[in-house]
């Protein structure tokens, strides 16, 4: 109960951040993202039953590993993307010289 409770009440914080301009246009991507958070160690300590202690060790060992294995793949993947676009789509020469390197 307290876990469905807490992430009750932190979407409705979100949506009042959001609907209900709580906070400072400038604060409010900000609030958004720590209630996020926020709701994410709800699910995952009441729902996932991801703790410290020594029976939950290895689901925590588990859940870290494969968030960090998700992790280098986004980012590698948007490296790879990003290192892609700057040199695939180059706009600092001009069409004469980029034809003239063919």
């Amino acid at each position: 109960m307290i876990g469905t409770i807490l992430s009750l009440v932190l979407t409705l914080a979100s949506f009042g951040v959001v609907m209900l301009h709580a906070v400072p246009p400038e604060a409010g991507l900000a609030a958004i993202v720590a209630l996020c958070v926020a709701q994410l160690v709800v699910q995952l300590v009441y729902f996932l039953h991801i703790g410290a202690s020594r029976s939950q060790l290895a689901n925590t060992g588990i859940f870290v590993c494969t968030a960090f294995l998700i992790a280098v793949i986004v980012g590698l993947s948007l490296w790879v993307m990003h290192n892609a676009n700057v040199n695939m789509m180059p706009t600092q020469m001009s069409i004469e010289r980029a034809m003239a390197r063919d």
